[in-house]
């Protein structure tokens, strides 16, 4: 996936979700804990040098996996690169849990799924599809594919 560097610019200085100053260390061998600005802005998670506006970089927060590595800890691993794990120390135990929890709840995967269990819900429910009145109810990408029954057609 490409980006254009103005906008990830502009994007890092929307408001974010979380933001906290944490340690972070890279993948590349001999990186060491540094103290790094970490905002969650949509599905990417930026980092900053504590005193500069732009950031140093960006991790989209999609086909990865975020794991608890101790109490302060957790690291990210993208699955294509399972060899490249970022590390993010936090001030408490309590701080790691909300962050790992905000992390995985990013991820477009993530509100797709809770999107088609919602959705399959109501119509449950009320025998409608809340999605219809939007004119995107047939979109592949809001079909159930993960082994759940699919949604009936609407009577017409």
């Amino acid at each position: 996936m490409r980006f254009n560097e103005k906008e990830l610019v502009f994007m890092s200085r929307q408001p974010s979700e979380r933001a906290a100053e944490l340690g972070m260390r890279g993948p590349k061998k001999g990186d060491v804990v540094k103290k790094r600005l970490v905002k969650l802005i949509v599905n990417f998670l930026f980092y900053f040098r504590t005193d500069e506006d732009e950031p140093i970089g960006a991790l989209l927060l999609e086909q990865c996996r975020v794991e608890r590595e101790d109490d302060h800890a957790f690291s990210i691993v993208f699955l294509d690169e399972a060899e490249r794990k970022y590390l993010f120390e936090c001030d408490s135990q309590e701080q790691c849990v909300e962050w790992i929890d905000a992390i995985i709840k990013a991820s477009y995967e993530f509100m797709r799924k809770n999107l088609i269990y919602y959705r399959t819900e109501i119509h449950r429910l009320t025998g409608k599809d809340p999605l219809e009145q939007y004119g995107i109810s047939d979109e592949t990408r809001f079909q159930v594919n993960s082994g759940l029954p699919p949604l009936p057609s609407p009577p017409t």
